[in-house]
């Protein structure tokens, strides 16, 4: 299918977290005509739990309604839906775990969760819309992007490391055909090569519809990347977000050997600042990203050649994204009163990533709960693949139970302070797994440097603030862009 032309955005919205940047604020952004991009981990257990839930609103029944297949989505439903909800007390149904060769039941709810995610968001409006994906996490990529580009999804944004295999993924799923994506095995002999496939037309029981191919834009913390990624990705390359460490969620470790503050954060330098002569003379649209959550940097990255800026932290805590209302408001009470902090952890991850984890008492973030809470391994989306003694491959996690990961060859030491991120960051959407005697997974709350300023986007005698204020005060005023629609 042909591409499209469109004209590219001054803002993109940050994909935050899971179900933090949901259809509700990508629909919200998108509708003020910047771009509104929905975050795609772990969508297979945001729909499942979300279904589990009762969908008192309606709104995932009626985009199951426009899934081109029905077969599929009478399963899903089968298998996940209770109506009115089940009771507090009472825990959801457990998704199977990401796999070289997952089953039908996976591929299909991953396939049909980033649709019902992209639809909602492009649906009552006319203007584009992306999707978020780590490339840490490769196991549900395929079926999660073909799930998208079924919904017509415009851009595909990628970042958490050297995606150079997904332009070339998008060219193949929007064909029809088969497409394959390189798998990252640790302790991999010489030679090894390990891939998941996804085939639309095996997916689709014949003929599978040609798509559009969204565009592909990088998101890359050096000029090194930018270069790897426009001449060595095996297909087009659309642009870049060159983010800083300031941004949120996962950071790019420090370049050489890795040194922490005096309060054990790592220590950026003069080397991690992305030199932007050898990124615009790639040619293609770049946004930048860390720490231009505030009116004048929109003019501040124009003038040194980017298309925009990307902003997450400041959508993050606004009305429509998915983190719980309680954090929301905990979160504007402590920039209010000059109390907002963020920590770069570089070991809470278990991907390995710096990870920006915003401070509340009553989160992971406060070393008594990480301290009480079993070590459990449950939904497996960060989970390490290894190569075992008689070339199978295995699956392990350094936040899993200790005696687990040490069976399974993993060293105890990098074990230490790693937390469970694939259940924290469902709970802070308020999606909590429920545990034994009624207690639920804490949240784990990540934001950028911009945390500390959420309280400049209120008005007097309000405790709160729209996706729509936060364009109006980034965009200059003559921009018409951001109040086309309300």
């Amino acid at each position: 299918m042909t591409q499209k032309p469109m004209p590219h955005p001054l803002i993109i919205q940050g994909g935050m977290g899971v179900a933090v940047s949901g259809w509700p604020l990508a629909r919200a952004v998108s509708r003020q005509g910047q771009l509104g991009v929905v975050s795609g981990t772990a969508l297979a257990v945001v729909l499942a739990r979300r279904l589990q839930l009762g969908d008192p609103g309606g709104e995932l029944s009626h985009a199951l309604a426009q899934f081109p297949f029905p077969a599929m989505v009478a399963r899903v439903v089968a298998a996940y839906f209770i109506p009115g909800g089940k009771s507090p007390g009472a825990p959801f149904k457990l998704t199977a775990m990401p796999s070289l060769r997952p089953g039908r039941e996976l591929v299909e709810l991953t396939v049909v969760a980033n649709f019902v995610e992209v639809f909602l968001a492009k649906e009552g409006h006319q203007a584009p819309v992306g999707i978020n994906y780590l490339e840490k996490i490769q196991l549900p990529t395929l079926a999660s992007l073909y799930g998208a580009m079924l919904a017509d999804v415009d851009y595909v944004l990628m970042g958490a490391g050297i995606p150079r295999c997904v332009p070339g993924a998008l060219d193949l799923l929007a064909q029809g055909q088969q497409a394959s994506l390189p798998v990252d095995v640790e302790g991999a002999m010489s030679g090894e090569k390990y891939s998941t496939t996804f085939d639309p037309q095996q997916f689709c029981g014949g003929s599978a519809p040609q798509l559009k191919r969204p565009l592909f834009l990088g998101i890359i913390a050096s000029a090194t990347l930018a270069l790897t990624l426009a001449r060595k990705a095996n297909g087009r390359v659309d642009g870049f977000i060159v983010e800083g460490p300031t941004a949120g969620g996962h950071n790019a470790p420090p370049r050489g050997p890795l040194q922490l503050t005096g309060q054990g954060e790592p220590l950026y330098g003069a080397r991690d600042i992305p030199d932007l002569d050898k990124i615009r003379d790639l040619g293609l649209p770049f946004w930048l990203a860390g720490g231009y959550g505030r009116p004048s940097k929109l003019a501040e990255a124009l003038s040194l050649g980017a298309s925009g800026i990307q902003v997450g932290t400041a959508f993050a805590f606004c009305e429509e994204s998915g983190i719980h209302p309680e954090i929301k408001r905990q979160a504007i009470d402590l920039s209010r009163l000059g109390q907002a902090y963020v920590f770069t952890d570089p070991i809470a991850s278990p991907t390995g990533f710096p990870f920006k984890v915003a401070q509340f008492q009553q989160t992971l973030s406060n070393a008594a709960n990480y301290q009480a809470r079993p070590r459990i391994c449950d939904l497996g989306y960060l989970r390490h693949l290894y190569r075992r003694p008689d070339g199978s491959v295995g699956y392990r996690c350094p936040g899993e139970p200790l005696e687990h990961y040490r069976r399974k060859g993993g060293a105890a030491q990098d074990t230490l302070g790693r937390k469970c991120i694939c259940n924290a960051l469902p709970a802070t959407a308020g999606l909590p797994q429920v545990r034994s005697e009624g207690t639920e997974e804490l949240p784990l709350v990540t934001a950028g440097d911009d945390f500390a300023n959420l309280a400049q986007f209120l008005t007097p005698g309000r405790d709160s603030y729209s996706a729509a204020e936060v364009l109006w005060a980034l965009l200059p005023p003559a921009d018409s862009r951001a109040k086309s629609e309300t």
